[in-house]
């Protein structure tokens, strides 16, 4: 019986065990993007995860949605990341940066002078996003023309580069959580009438296309995607996400890529992740749906029973940094501070015991 524990193949990357750390922003980057010293520390003590996935990375300066995250598409953007990655591999880690444009999520005050959010369409969301000047609401996006569809393609594939050149062992692309590839796909984001809306086969084509162009950039088996079927997050309205990711799951198989990673919602649940398992013939990462508790031990059964093929753990591998080592023992476990999730310094990032 295959168990979490054992070594699993990767598009040709063989990941010592199939605990994953999945992307979680932490917004502690720099003012110009850059990863500090202190996220080094923080993805090196973390070397254990057989996969980490990183925060959301933005490929552009206006991909950015939050304060202090950073990006992709930059000399010292790339020279930080190359410490990080550096710190990883040195603990013998396998690390891929996600790439992440946030698309209508976000403010102006947090882009570059003269920089507006953007989107598939001048469709607000709902909510708030935390400024340096407080919170503000979201701003209706300036809707992308087709020739900038096609450059925003181009940035996440030279973002793909750079993610190479800074030492990364591969890239994931945020289809999900109500960011930009989201918004194409969610016909309540996507209004628009030409190849890149209307049809399920519209919506479907920049989440396709931009994967299409990173494999073709670094390769596919540098390549993986993340997606949240169903999800709400970031007011996302999909209410029959099965035709649209069938129809990307059939796209991405062609493309030789390294996984599929599906984040489940409660509104797809676990018969669609069964079907676009059946669908893609690469590796299956899984985030299971756990009702907003964070994913436990017990998750470790969905490797042994063939569910997926490596399971992602977000918040508990954020408070214990030596989570496969605990998983394996069964515990005990540190406690996410949630009070540290976002911002600051070392307190709550690099601070958490090993055993």
């Amino acid at each position: 019986m295959t168990t979490a524990f054992d070594p699993v193949d990767l598009g040709g990357l063989t990941l010592a065990n199939r605990v994953a750390m999945a992307p979680m922003t932490r917004s502690r980057a720099g003012g110009d993007g850059v990863p500090t010293e202190l996220a080094a520390v923080y993805y090196g003590q973390r070397a254990g995860a057989g996969l980490i996935v990183t925060e959301g990375i933005q490929p552009s300066p206006v991909g950015q949605g939050y304060p202090n995250t950073p990006g992709l598409h930059g000399a010292e953007q790339v020279a930080g990341w190359r410490r990080v990655t550096d710190a990883v591999h040195a603990r013998g880690g396998r690390i891929f940066a996600q790439l992440m444009h946030s698309g209508r999520i976000g403010h102006p005050v947090l882009l570059p002078e003269g920089l507006v959010n953007v989107g598939a369409s001048p469709i607000a969301a709902k909510g708030q996003v935390f400024t340096p000047q407080g919170p503000k609401d979201f701003v209706t996006p300036r809707e992308l023309t087709g020739a900038e569809v096609r450059g925003t393609i181009a940035d996440f594939a030279a973002a793909a580069r750079n993610a190479v050149d800074a030492g990364f062992d591969g890239v994931e692309l945020h289809g999900g959580n109500g960011y930009l590839i989201h918004q194409f796909l969610a016909p309540g984001s996507n209004r628009r009438s030409d190849e890149w809306g209307g049809s399920v086969e519209g919506r479907v084509r920049f989440a396709a296309e931009t994967a299409k162009a990173v494999a073709a950039a670094i390769g596919g088996h540098r390549t993986g995607v993340r997606v949240t079927p169903g999800g709400t997050f970031n007011d996302i309205d999909e209410p029959e996400p099965e035709p649209a990711y069938t129809a990307l799951v059939k796209e991405l198989d062609q493309l030789g890529l390294a996984y599929l990673h599906i984040a489940e919602t409660s509104a797809a649940g676990r018969g669609l992740t069964r079907k676009l398992r059946g669908l893609f013939s690469g590796a299956l990462l899984l985030n299971p749906f756990t009702g907003g508790e964070p994913t436990g031990p017990d998750a470790l059964l969905l490797v042994e029973d063939g569910t997926a093929d490596v399971v992602t753990f977000g918040a508990l591998f954020l408070a214990n940094p030596d989570l496969p080592e605990r998983l394996r023992g069964g515990g005990p476990f540190n406690t996410p501070d949630r009070g540290t999730f976002y911002g600051g310094d070392a307190r709550g990032y690099t601070d958490y015991p090993a055993l």
